[in-house]
């Protein structure tokens, strides 16, 4: 039974994949905090305007 083992190259492009992956949950995840906070200052001075 043989094994497969993955190339200099194959590990060298999975690297990248899961760089680029983890690049990519980390700015989404900033982003979506960033509108949360633009939410919360719309909100506030929504209700300053109210009072």
């Amino acid at each position: 039974m043989k094994t497969h083992h993955p190339t200099l190259t194959q590990r060298i492009v999975l690297l990248l994949l899961a760089a680029t992956l983890l690049a990519t949950v980390g700015v989404g995840c900033n982003t979506a905090k960033g509108f949360g906070k633009d939410m919360e200052k719309a909100g506030e001075k929504i209700q300053d305007g109210a009072d």
